[in-house]
């Protein structure tokens, strides 16, 4: 009897496939030659090896000071590694760069392409997370603010059942037909998700057109629950694809064969996250209009955390800004690019050349992370802060907690990444919204229970 332990002496590499060839054997009593040849025949492919070296990738980006230059230094570490994946053919880094997660990962403000392959780890569990314009004409910013403020929802969680939004047919009806989204915890966050946008830098932003003087509300929020379930099944059928064709590959960078079923079933449940996220915008924006009584005379939107195809090339982009109109079938108007609530968001036009790969930042990024930079304030208080960076300005925290880690100088000096841009040919900026306020989570899990002390204990 040929047991599992022979096809390991003899070289073969262990895998479901094991069970059937031992079966086949074992029944038909086949032996030397003609046991071989079996094994030949049905023995799974060898392992993809990593690229003998880095792939080179395009630096749109350069440092203003000693932190920005260690910045920069943790990007370009994490970009080398990451391309050596073996599906990975070019790629680019923007002025907003800044890692996020281990080393080996796509950072933030990274494009990366890959021939016949979807990494959902390249895209992040923010899928789509996007901008979205609406021009509300001659308005008071502070009618807008205030009715947005009472419309929008910020934090964790969805809406209660007498606050939720219909959700449209189209939409519904696309998670049903695919097995990757038709599940009861899929349908049920698709529905109490509608409308929210969850917290960190995610915002709500009222300004005034410095070309029209027109007020601006601009959103900035992903595909939320939606789109995160998404991306743990992703994760899950990738991981499955890495162990049987490329173990070497980091399970980060795990990808799916576009040309598999699951590759088509993810692609199309992409599209439909996508859409999904559109909408979750597009309620908010007119439910102002709406009981403001106004009509808008301008909306556009665009995305920076998503997968765009072209022909067999897959454009991985996490923080990064399409500009290329194959990428957006959609396109009603310019880019949008907001850099912090202090700052004015851009509104930009480009073309694609060779070192942006068709894309431009998606803001103004970070030099370190949070907890570094709430570490670097000093002895301020939280409220002091604030009020230094956001004078003049109508800034909220939905949950009424400042969070300083969302406060201008959490991120890179905006003048900087606007020049950046023109240096490397990224985008032309062609109007900037100028800021009157705007309205983000705070951090809503200083007053959670589990951070209260116990009564009686210090």
């Amino acid at each position: 009897m040929i047991t599992g332990n022979d096809l390991l002496a003899l070289g073969y590499r262990q895998g479901k496939w094991f069970k059937t060839a031992i079966e086949e054997i074992n029944t038909k009593n086949l032996e030397g030659e003609a046991m071989i040849s079996y094994l030949e025949a049905h023995k799974p492919p060898p392992m993809i090896p990593l690229h003998a070296g880095s792939i080179p990738f395009y630096e749109n980006i350069k440092a203003e000071n000693e932190i920005e230059q260690s910045n920069i230094e943790k990007v370009r570490s994490t970009m080398n590694e990451l391309m050596k994946t073996p599906t990975v053919v070019k790629g680019a880094i923007m002025p907003d760069a800044c890692p996020a997660g281990p080393m080996g990962t796509i950072p933030v403000g990274g494009v990366v392409a890959t021939r016949n392959a979807i990494h959902p780890g390249m895209h992040s569990a923010d899928i789509c997370c996007s901008v979205m314009l609406t021009n509300f004409g001659k308005v008071n910013p502070k009618a807008v603010l205030d009715m947005a403020h009472k419309i929008t929802h910020f934090g964790p969680g969805g809406r209660t059942l007498d606050k939720q939004f219909p959700l449209s047919k189209e939409i519904f009806e696309e998670f049903i037909d695919n097995p990757l989204l038709n599940s009861d915890k899929s349908l049920k966050v698709a529905q109490e998700h509608l409308g929210t946008q969850g917290d960190g830098n995610h915002f709500l932003y009222v300004g005034v057109s410095k070309n029209t003087g027109d007020v601006v509300m601009v959103t900035h929020h992903g595909s939320r629950a939606p789109g995160a379930v998404l991306y743990s099944n992703g994760m899950k059928i990738a991981e499955h694809f890495r162990k049987n064709i490329s173990e070497k590959t980091m399970p980060e960078n795990a990808w799916i064969p576009s040309d598999s079923k699951e590759g088509e079933q993810y692609w199309r449940a992409l599209q439909t996250i996508r859409k999904w996220t559109k909408e979750n915008h597009t309620v908010l924006h007119q439910k102002v209009c709406d009981m403001l009584e106004i009509t808008h005379n301008a909306r556009f939107w665009n995305e920076h955390n998503f997968v765009f195809k072209d022909d067999d090339l897959f454009y991985h982009a996490k923080g990064a800004t399409p500009l290329d109109a194959k990428f957006m079938p959609d396109i009603t108007g310019p880019r949008i690019i907001p850099l912090n609530m202090s700052q004015p968001v851009l509104i930009v036009e480009g073309h694609n050349t060779e070192n942006n790969m068709g894309f431009a930042p998606h803001g103004a990024g970070r030099n370190m992370s949070r907890n570094k930079h709430k570490q670097s304030k000093g002895e301020k208080s939280h409220q002091e802060i604030f009020d230094e960076e956001t004078e003049g300005l109508d800034v909220r925290f939905f949950s009424k907690q400042i969070d300083i880690s969302e406060l201008p100088s959490a991120y890179k000096d905006a003048e900087q990444v606007k020049s950046q841009m023109k240096e490397f040919g990224l985008a032309s900026i062609v109007d900037e919204i100028m800021p009157y306020g705007c309205i983000m989570a705070g951090d809503w899990e200083a007053t959670m229970p589990w951070r209260d002390k116990k009564k009686g204990k210090e």
